[in-house]
């Protein structure tokens, strides 16, 4: 049988796209593509140019990013003649189908190297989308990767107007925004869908359905999004254009409602912002009102929009200002009709100001429901509904209310009627858009089965809240914390509960040794059932903000709570916590893409409990494999049944992780593999030819990605796997050298088999990156190399990569720049290092007792000591300063002299 070589893949595709209205056209280099754009500009402004005027549309379209040209290309360009100002389009976003659309092939761009790409889509003269083609067999990425060396070698001018990227390889198809080269990401290429969620992921079929003329053009003009926060393009995945097509559809053409199933961290915020844009530029349409249900999700619904459209949504402080928006005084310009608040605001506005609101009362209303399964179900909702007469709504929920977990109460389709579209996580985790979950079950007591993921029978609140289980609980997450999140490059969130449990475990932990960062948030009530010398839930976490100020030198109390709660969301997102303690805040509505594991000594279940393990299933790198959810409680079945509710009833296979012996099982099924092509691993240096190290990094490569997940468990021993950690790391060191000699080749373009090899360097990240590595790079970096500014930045962007290091990177910025230079024999490096770290301590000691006004020798003895046993005694701390102080003055001093401590001693640790 012949496999269809890349050259008549490229020539179907063309013949393809042509006899589907597209113009075939041969452009051969950058003059030809800019001759055939003049003359297609002409043609779709129905003008004619002259050479100078050309000229100064091409100097209009030159300079700024790739995000800046994405705006140029949906603005007109003023053209100033003698006698008059005609404006030039680029690009029709509003009658997408009025474009006109040409393909080309092979045409030959040249910057740093000589590049020919497969086939470019023009759109109007501009090329718009790139196609880049593999021969059959050939794994997707390498179409990817060689995308990602266009931008480095040979993209420029106009190439930079690219819009959509499209990889293929015949079989496999997939398409992606085009950005700069460091945000390129392959998980953020898609397969276009139908309405059903299957793949089109044949290029046949995909360029009757994605690249349908109208249809590509209506995705650049509708379904792409500048994201102003980040300058990034964003395309929409297929379930999100689906949903939104649903639901503008519905809203224009019916009075009927609707809701979007559209799996928890699968883009909701995108695609209810396309839905709420779109609808508050229709003409019919007088309002948009986007309803979320908190204040904490108001200001990240509100952040998050502002991302796609910078400073179009406000959100609202009071009622008054909602009803001055509801009436049209405030927020003028292109989004005026388009209102995010919350659900108890909008109650308040049409339950106080009926009679103000009078004047817009019948217009056309348009609300749309953040997660609609939350309080749509109550008075506030039927308040809203009643006082609009010409009202639709429509609602986005990841965890539809069905008949079997609505408590007797209504469903989600009682209260928004037809499900317009749906897209479930075995969907999502299938298109990679989602993580599965690592469930796994603590056993108490060691003698059990090791395939029991039964928790032994918790029946009674006394054994539930014993201090010796809950003890046992808190040192177990401290021993194992480190494991689970990657020597914390990622955080968690410990779930329990109620406030009296979450009382006990923040005492634990306190009491325990460890250097987590640990914060809590609950809310209390103000009237509340009090026994004889209870303490008031409000008193508690007073004290526990008090804690928190010490720790990150804050000022809040229980009088600043939104201010305290905004806060404890944004440094769990900046990875300054390591555990945050709640009981049901932050289990609903919070993305952190750095949270990956979740402990739970509480039960749940259905939605409640798919909406807590989800904080954990963002999609990040590729060492977040999956979430980890650790349970205290056994929630087997319900676990279970909480995934086949949401999903099919195949799903907890799909859905969950395997066990470890599971993976320990496929990791010794790739292992002999490695010792059949290198028995021993010096036996790596002498594989003959590149075909052989693309096997070798190929085998050892898969086996990185089994260990990763492996690594995750708290039952991870090299013992399982039928090699040492000293062997495997030995391989791993040769791994690295093939990648670096790959990376350090300088002259012409160097062909090679390993160019396309999608090495996982992030993987050995973990192991690679420490104090020992950045050493050894110290140790080579010479400033009269003309690299040298690149090295020094490249060991610093290391460091930043890393938890244990980042504190350090001023530090040895400043070993680089005052004594790099100074160092002419390599082997007094250790020397210089070491007599520079002491001069620092020293100074950074002296300074801390001058400024705190400590004793000397008192503050120098905690120092040693915590050195030798990571434990400070607060009665010494306070025996070192010498101010007079209240009580409550000095307890807060004592805290951030600790902190101060602990930061001075772990910079300083080499």
């Amino acid at each position: 049988m012949v496999i269809q070589s890349e050259a008549a893949l490229e020539k179907c595709l063309i013949d393809k796209l042509t006899d589907s209205g597209y113009e075939s056209i041969e452009i051969t280099d950058y003059n030809d593509l800019k001759i055939n754009f003049k003359t297609q500009l002409e043609k779709f402004n129905n003008v004619k140019l002259t050479d100078d005027e050309f000229e100064r549309i091409l100097i209009h379209l030159e300079g700024g990013t790739i995000f800046d040209k994405a705006k140029r290309l949906r603005d007109k360009y003023e053209l100033r003649r003698e006698d008059v100002t005609i404006y030039i389009d680029f690009f029709n976003k509003k009658d997408w189908c009025k474009n006109l659309f040409q393909v080309t092939n092979q045409v030959t761009m040249r910057k740093k190297y000589e590049n020919r790409y497969d086939v470019t889509i023009l759109i109007n003269g501009l090329p718009l989308v790139q196609i880049e083609l593999k021969r059959r067999g050939i794994e997707l990425k390498k179409a990817f990767n060689q995308i990602k060396r266009y931008h480095l070698h040979s993209y420029k001018g106009l190439f930079q107007y690219i819009q959509i990227v499209v990889i293929s390889n015949g079989v496999n198809t997939k398409y992606f925004a085009n950005n700069s080269f460091r945000d390129l990401n392959y998980k953020l290429t898609f397969f276009w869908k139908d309405k059903n969620n299957k793949n089109i992921s044949n290029l046949d079929d995909f360029v009757e359905t994605f690249l349908e003329r109208c249809h590509l053009s209506k995705m650049i003009s509708k379904y792409m999004v500048l994201n102003e926060t980040e300058k990034l393009l964003m395309i929409l995945r297929a379930y999100q254009f689906y949903a939104v097509e649903a639901i503008v559809d519905q809203a224009l053409n019916t009075n009927q409602n609707g809701y979007i199933w559209h799996t928890t961290g699968s883009g909701k915020t995108l695609t209810s912002f396309k839905v709420s844009q779109i609808l508050s530029q229709e003409e019919k349409i007088d309002k948009v009102i986007f309803v979320v249900d908190r204040k904490d999700l108001d200001d990240q619904t509100t952040t998050e929009f502002n991302k796609f459209c910078n400073g179009a949504v406000d959100g609202t402080d009071n009622t008054y200002s909602l009803v001055q928006q509801l009436l049209g005084k405030v927020h003028p310009g292109e989004f005026e009709n388009l209102i995010i608040t919350t659900i108890q605001k909008l109650n308040r506005a049409v339950s106080r100001h009926e009679k103000v609101l009078s004047e817009i009362k019948d217009k056309k209303i348009i609300l749309i429901f953040d997660e609609c399964h939350r309080s749509q179900f109550g008075e506030m909702h039927k308040n809203i509904t009643d006082y609009f007469t010409n009202l639709q709504y429509f609602g986005f929920t990841g965890t539809p209310i069905f008949a079997v977990n609505a408590n007797n109460k209504r469903t989600t389709a009682d209260i928004f009627g037809k499900l317009l579209h749906k897209y479930l996580i075995q969907n999502a985790i299938n298109d990679n858009n989602v993580l599965g979950f690592s469930v796994e079950y603590f056993k108490l007591y060691k003698n059990k089965s090791e395939r029991d993921l039964q928790v032994e029978g918790i029946n009674t609140n006394e054994l539930v809240e014993s201090t010796d289980r809950l003890k046992t609980i808190a040192q177990y997450i401290v021993d194992n914390h480190n494991k689970k999140t990657y020597d914390r490059e990622f955080n968690s969130i410990f779930a329990v509960s109620g406030i009296p449990i979450l009382t006990k475990y923040y005492e634990i932990f306190k009491e325990i040794d460890h250097d987590l960062k640990i914060a809590t948030i609950f809310s209390f009530g103000a009237n509340e059932d009090l026994e004889e010398e209870d303490e008031h839930s409000r008193d508690k976490l007073e004290r526990y903000i008090s804690d928190y100020n010490g720790l990150f030198g804050t000022n809040f109390s229980t009088d600043t709570f939104g201010e305290y709660y905004k806060d404890v969301s944004r440094r769990s997102k900046d990875r300054k916590i390591d555990i945050l303690l709640v009981v049901n805040m932050f289990l609903t509505g919070f993305d952190n893409k750095y949270l990956n594991t979740l402990y739970v000594d509480k039960n749940l279940r259905h939605h409640n409990l798919l909406q807590a393990y989800s904080r954990t299933n963002r999609i990040l790198n590729e060492k977040k494999k999956h979430g980890n959810i650790l349970c205290f409680r056994n929630l087997k079945d319900e676990t279970d049944e909480a995934i086949s509710l949401y999903s099919d009833e195949n799903a907890p296979t799909n859905v969950l992780m395997k066990s470890y012996w599971e993976y320990v099982s496929d990791f010794k099924a790739v292992l002999p593999e490695l010792f059949d092509i290198t028995p021993d691993v010096n036996d790596v240096d002498d594989l003959s030819s590149e075909d052989k190290k693309k096997e070798f990094v190929q085998i050892f490569r898969e086996l990185l990605r089994v260990l990763a997940r492996l690594k995750t468990f708290t039952d991870f021993s090299f013992d399982n796997l039928g090699i040492t950690q000293q062997k495997f790391e030995d391989y791993q060191s040769k791994y690295l050298d093939i990648y670096t000699d790959m990376r350090q080749v300088d002259g012409p373009e160097k062909i090679s088999v390993l160019d396309d090899i999608d090495f996982e360097i992030e993987l050995v990240r973990r192991d690679d990156i420490n104090a020992a590595y950045i050493l050894k790079l110290l140790k080579e970096l010479d400033n009269t190399k003309p690299s040298f500014d690149k090295d020094k930045e490249f060991i610093l962007n290391e460091m930043d990569k890393s938890y244990e290091l980042k504190s350090k990177i001023s530090l040895i910025e400043k070993f680089i720049n005052e004594n790099i230079p100074k160092i002419q024999d390599k082997d007094e490096f250790e020397c210089h290092f070491e007599d520079y770290i002491t001069k620092e301590k020293k100074n950074a000691v002296n300074s801390l007792i001058k400024e705190e006004k400590l004793n000397e020798n008192v503050t120098k003895d905690i120092i040693a000591q915590y050195e030798f046993s990571e434990k400070i005694r607060n009665d010494l701390i306070k025996n070192s300063i010498t101010e007079r102080l209240g009580f409550i003055e000095k307890r807060s001093k004592v805290q951030a002299i600790k902190t101060k401590i602990v930061e001075i001693v772990d910079r300083f640790s080499w």
